[in-house]
């Protein structure tokens, strides 16, 4: 049975009539029989990439586990360091960021063109509030303590030597989440700009939305697990 993702025989619209790249990307590639199945590899493809993500960030969670089994005394103080309250300030603002996230794929999907705006705008200045958060109030201020990742430095305040694997790994698995943030931030960016400019998305095209929606989700989730075991974990 045909899908509305299969037809696309509506003519392209008067503002994209000089931009035929655009309007053909709401077809589907060449190498595909139909759009649902251009669909469905789009999805199927980004669930592998965001699986090898997991898989990244399971490394970090392993190496938590292990270092903390094996130096307790050097976890309990490292995370004393740490002040919670920043921590559940950039939880909240990535909860936020992530309902707003949705509604944008919804919006596109009801082709409220100006609310799917104004979502993705919302995710992005949640996106630059927790990286602010995070350098401004946390990464500068440790650094400043003499709280720096590697052997190579000199720890003032350590109370065990084992303290430097608790600031490397605090570094490692914090800037890597810190990372994907950028990166989803900017592929939200790109679809605002399009969104923006070409009205690209809609209900019959508006996998590029979901997919990075999609991404910006899996960072909101890694960081609901670094939250309680950095912060809260003593």
């Amino acid at each position: 049975m045909q899908t509305t993702l299969d037809a696309d025989t509506t003519p392209a619209p008067a503002h994209l009539a000089n931009h035929p790249t655009h309007w053909r990307n709401r077809g589907y590639a060449h190498h595909w029989k139909n759009r649902d199945e251009d669909f469905e590899a789009s999805k199927f493809g980004m669930w592998l990439f965001l699986t090898t993500e997991v898989l990244l960030f399971a490394g970090i969670f392993c190496g938590y586990a292990v270092f903390r089994m094996l130096y307790p005394d050097a976890w309990s103080n490292g995370s004393h360091y740490l002040d919670w309250r920043f921590g559940a300030a950039n939880t909240v603002v990535l909860l936020i960021s992530s309902w707003t996230v949705a509604s944008a794929v919804r919006c596109a999907q009801l082709n409220k063109q100006k609310w799917l705006k104004i979502n993705l705008i919302i995710t992005l200045l949640c996106a630059v509030l927790f990286v602010f958060i995070k350098l401004k109030f946390e990464y500068y201020v440790k650094l400043g303590d003499g709280k720096a990742p590697g052997t190579f430095f000199t720890y003032a305040f350590a109370e065990n030597p084992h303290e430097v694997l608790w600031w490397s790994l605090y570094y490692v698995g914090t800037g890597i989440h810190a990372l994907h943030v950028l990166i989803g931030a900017s592929l939200l960016g790109w679809v605002l700009y399009r969104s923006w400019k070409y009205q690209a998305y809609g209900p019959t095209e508006y996998l590029m939305v979901e997919n990075s929606a999609l991404y910006w989700h899996l960072v909101d989730l890694v960081w609901i697990f670094l939250f309680p075991l950095l912060y809260l974990i003593h």
